[in-house]
């Protein structure tokens, strides 16, 4: 076999590197662009980390969105200048050392299990957390064939240009990261998309995989408590006492995209089903946490709800937060409108905003936006407010039935 010269090592290698070099780039600029569009997704994640870990790592809870968005920037420059060939040594050292950090932490995570969903590609790619870990392998592998090839990739830019290049790709993430905080995600990835119908996300296919349990049950004889199963418990043996039933939940089943979609209303309970059964358009203002909520966008939903009214519209807000927090948010802000509770997750998933506005009809969304994108120049209230309108139609009935009574009274005479 004829031995290969350096020339054609050198050429391989080459080659070798730069094809771990692109994968590496096409890996970081895609993980980091769709969470650039959504970085308040990713902020959610990483409060779910800082939660689920607990101690003194929720002392970082305020730090989550600059956290995310500095990681987000981090990989999609890093992407970027992989991409381009820039400073190849100083990329494949970031890029070990940010490996080094996140395959243990995935790792902890497929073992635990403390969040389900990484978050690495967004809600663009969900992965398990046991798929996550083994990507993060593949990825480490190719970013120590990039340190040892990396000797045969030469620079191809000028040191002015290598700097432009960083640049853009500085800039150009946070560029898409502002506009995405100031709207809404350019690209909508997840079940509340426009278009969708809520009902059909939240059904459940006949052929669904269940939830497993691994079942067992404590009973006590003479003072010693011992562990059963459903196969060999005492069920005959009437000198056996029952104490307790554990259930472990061994794999998740099935699981709708739209799951925990329930609103409930002070004044007339759970209007879940109307809503979503009304053929008229709906309009839902969304403020997940009222101690979060931006106070001047708040102002703005009084006449947008205004606005809903005179277009024949309902109105309802929603929000997690305590019957104490609501009535101090109405005192502060002068709320018009009826304050409905959901649960905080869903409404974090529905809109990226706090204040957002999603609006449905007959069950489909039909829009959605983020509450500072909104102008309500112009808008005023209604000459009768919806405090005030039951008791004018109370009012009108009475006066119509009167009309209808002296009406059969002169007939009669």
């Amino acid at each position: 076999m004829k031995k290969l010269t350096s020339k054609q090592k050198e050429n391989i290698w080459y080659w070798i590197a730069t094809v771990a070099r692109l994968l590496l780039a096409v890996t970081f600029i895609f993980s980091g662009f769709v969470k650039a569009i959504d970085p308040l997704g990713t902020t959610y994640k990483i409060e779910d980390y800082l939660n689920a870990f607990g101690g003194w790592f929720t002392n970082f809870l305020p730090a989550a969105q600059p956290l995310a968005m500095a990681m987000i920037a981090f990989e999609f420059t890093l992407g970027v200048l992989l991409l381009f060939n820039v400073w190849i040594k100083f990329d494949s050292i970031m890029a070990l050392l940010f490996m080094l950090v996140m395959t243990p932490l995935t790792l902890y995570l497929a073992i635990e299990n403390p969040v389900t969903d990484c978050g690495c590609f967004g809600d663009a790619v969900v992965l398990t957390n046991w798929q996550t870990f083994w990507k993060n392998i593949v990825l480490l592998a190719l970013v120590i064939i990039l340190l040892i090839g990396k000797k045969y990739l030469r620079p191809r830019f000028v040191p002015m240009a290598e700097w432009c290049i960083f640049f853009i790709g500085v800039v150009g993430a946070l560029g898409i990261m502002t506009y995405s905080l100031l709207h809404l995600p350019m690209i909508d990835f997840r079940p509340y998309k426009i278009g969708n119908v809520i009902r059909e996300g939240m059904e459940i296919p006949d052929d669904a995989e269940e939830d497993e349990y691994s079942v067992t049950y404590i009973y006590e004889k003479d003072g010693v408590q011992q562990e059963f199963t459903l196969e060999n418990y005492p069920k005959d043996d009437s000198t056996w006492t029952f104490v307790a039933q554990n259930s472990k939940l061994l794999k998740q089943g099935y699981v709708p995209p739209i799951h925990d979609f329930v609103i409930y209303s002070d004044l007339n309970g759970d209007i879940t089903d109307e809503v979503l059964d009304d053929p008229g358009t709906t309009v839902f203002a969304v403020m997940y946490d009222l101690n979060k909520t931006n106070r001047k966008q708040a102002a703005k939903l009084n006449k947008i709800y205004y606005e809903a009214l005179q277009k024949g519209y309902k109105f309802y807000a929603l929000s997690a937060s305590t019957s104490d927090e609501v009535e101090a948010f109405i005192a502060e802000t002068d709320a018009q409108y009826e304050i409905c509770n959901m649960d905080g997750t869903q409404l974090k998933t529905i809109v990226r905003a706090n204040p957002g506005v999603f609006v449905i009809k007959n069950g489909t969304i039909i829009d959605k936006y983020n509450v500072r994108q909104k102008n309500v120049e112009g808008i005023s209230a209604p000459l009768v407010l919806p405090q005030l309108q039951e008791e004018v139609v109370e009012i009108q009935d009475t006066l119509v039935e009167e009309a209808e009574d002296e009406d059969m009274y002169m007939m009669i005479e």
